[in-house]
C-alpha cells in the first residue's frame, strides 16, 4: 500500500498502478472488440435475425445474472492479480478455439454462442477484480484520480474496440477478426501477472454467508439500494436497444461494417470527455445534480435515433453526434456513481458491494436482449428502437426521487467493516 506521505499526484510513479491500468486496458479493448465482432460475425457473415441475435446477446450477458454474486465472494476471498490473469486466460483460450472452429470450416451460431458464454463468464470476474483491485492497491484520496483513468482506459477501449471490429470485419475473415481479440487478453495477462501488490485479505467465511451480508449491505444503504435500482433500470433498457441497433443500423440504414464500427465508436470521444468532466463537476455542483442531469441527456439523445433515414453523410454525421453525447453523459454517471459507491462501502466489502450492484444491474440484461429481439421481431426495428430508447429515461426518473439526487459536493465518509 502507498505510504501515507505520498500525494496524489505521485499514482502514475507507482509501478503496480501503471502494470493494472495498462492491463485493465488491454482488457477492456478486448472485451469490447469482442462483443461487437461476434454480434457483427452473426449478422453479417451468418445473416441471423433479430431473435436469433437477441439469443446471442443473451446468452453472452447471462453470466452477470449467473455469476456476479459468486465472483464478488472470489474477489473477496483470493488476490484480485489471481483472478484477473485466469479470467484473461480464459477469454483467450476461448476465442482462439472458436476461430479455429471457424477456419475449419466450422463457424455457426452455437460456436458463436459457446464464446459468448465463456468471455461473458470471464468478463464478470475480471470486471469485479480490477475495480475491488484499485481500492485495495490505492489510497482514498488518490481514488478519483484512479478511478477517473480508468474509466478513461476504459473510454478509450469503447472508442478503440468498435471502430477495431468493423475495420477487421471488412478488412477480414471471421476467423482472423476474432482470433485476433485473443492477442489483446494475452497483453492483458501479461501486464496483470506483473504485479507484486500485497494484498490484505479479509478473513474467509463460507461463501454464501458473504453472499448475504453484500446483499443485505446494499440494500439496508439507502444510496446503495438506488444504484442498483437505476442500474438495473438502465441495463434491462440498453441490452433491449442495442439488440434492434445493431440491427438498424446495416439493414435499414443500410451502412457497412467499418461505417457501423466508426458510428459506434463514436461513443469513445465523448466518454473521454464525460471521464474529465467527472473529475471536476461534481465536486463543484454536486453529485446529486451531475447524476440526474447527465443521466437524462446521455439516455434522452438516443431518441433522435429512430428519426435517422438513409445512409447519407448527414445521417452518418448525426449518429456519430448522438453516439459522442450519449458517450459523454454516460460515462459522467459511470464515475460518479463508482465514486458514489466506493465512498459508503466499507473497504472489506468492495468486492461483494460491486458484484451485488452488476448482479442487480447486469442481471437484467439477458432479459432485455431477448425482449429486444422479440419485439424488433414483432413491431419492426425502428418502432422497437423507439420503444426501447423512451425506457431507457426509466434510469433517470430512479434517480431524481432517490436520496442520490440530493448529495452535495463531499461524499459521506467510507463507514468501518460492519
Amino acid at each position: 500500500m502507498p505510504s501515507a506521505s505520498s500525494s496524489a499526484p505521485s499514482l502514475w510513479r507507482e509501478s503496480d498502478f501503471r502494470r493494472l491500468w495498462s492491463g485493465q486496458t488491454a482488457s477492456q479493448l478486448g472485451e469490447h472488440t469482442s462483443l461487437v465482432v461476434l454480434s457483427l460475425t452473426a449478422v453479417l457473415t451468418l445473416h441471423v435475425g433479430a431473435d436469433e441475435l437477441g439469443v446471442l446477446r443473451a446468452v453472452g450477458q447471462a453470466p452477470q445474472l449467473l455469476l456476479a454474486l459468486l465472483a464478488g465472494v472470489w474477489v473477496d476471498r483470493w488476490r484480485t492479480r489471481t483472478v484477473m490473469v485466469l479470467s484473461d486466460a480464459g477469454r483467450a483460450t476461448a476465442l482462439g478455439l472458436v476461430a479455429v472452429v471457424a477456419a475449419i470450416g466450422g463457424l455457426g451460431l452455437p460456436a458463436l454462442l459457446a464464446v459468448a458464454v465463456a468471455v461473458g463468464a470471464m468478463s464478470v470476474f475480471f470486471d469485479v477484480a480490477y475495480q475491488t483491485s484499485l481500492v485495495r492497491m490505492v489510497r482514498r484520496d488518490q481514488l478519483l484520480q484512479g478511478n477517473s483513468a480508468i474509466e478513461a482506459s476504459r473510454s478509450a477501449a469503447q472508442m478503440g474496440g468498435p471502430a477495431l471490429a468493423g475495420t477487421m470485419m471488412s478488412l477480414l475473415v471471421a476467423p482472423l477478426a476474432i482470433a485476433a481479440n485473443a492477442v489483446l487478453f494475452v497483453g492483458s495477462f501479461l501486464a496483470i501477472a506483473r504485479i507484486r501488490h500485497r494484498e490484505v485479505l479479509p478473513r474467509r467465511v463460507k461463501g454464501a454467508r458473504r453472499m448475504r451480508e453484500g446483499l443485505r449491505f446494499v440494500a439496508g444503504d439507502p444510496l446503495l439500494r438506488a444504484v442498483c435500482l437505476a442500474s438495473a433500470a438502465f441495463q434491462l433498457s440498453f441490452a433491449a436497444l442495442m439488440t434492434s441497433y445493431l440491427l438498424f443500423l446495416p439493414r435499414e440504414l443500410h451502412l457497412s461494417g467499418a461505417v457501423v464500427g466508426l458510428a459506434l465508436a463514436a461513443t469513445g470521444p465523448g466518454a473521454l470527455v464525460g471521464a474529465l468532466l467527472a473529475g471536476q463537476l461534481p465536486r463543484r455542483l454536486g453529485h446529486g445534480p451531475v447524476l440526474v442531469t447527465a443521466a437524462l441527456i446521455g439516455d434522452g439523445v438516443l431518441l433522435c435515433v429512430p428519426a435517422l433515414h438513409g445512409n447519407s453523410a448527414v445521417t452518418v454525421v448525426a449518429l456519430i453526434g448522438v453516439n459522442v453525447v450519449f458517450g459523454a453523459f454516460g460515462q459522467l454517471v459511470n464515475v460518479t456513481v463508482m465514486a458514489v459507491r466506493q465512498a459508503v462501502t466499507p473497504d472489506a466489502m468492495q468486492g461483494r458491494v460491486a458484484a451485488t450492484i452488476t448482479f442487480a444491474g447486469m442481471g437484467t440484461t439477458p432479459i432485455g436482449a431477448l425482449f429486444g429481439g422479440v419485439l424488433a421481431g414483432h413491431v419492426g426495428l425502428r418502432t422497437a428502437l423507439l420503444i426501447t430508447a423512451a425506457t431507457m429515461l426509466l434510469s433517470p426518473l430512479i434517480m431524481i426521487v432517490s436520496p442520490l439526487s440530493r448529495l452535495g459536493r463531499t461524499l459521506p465518509d467510507r463507514p468501518t467493516v460492519p
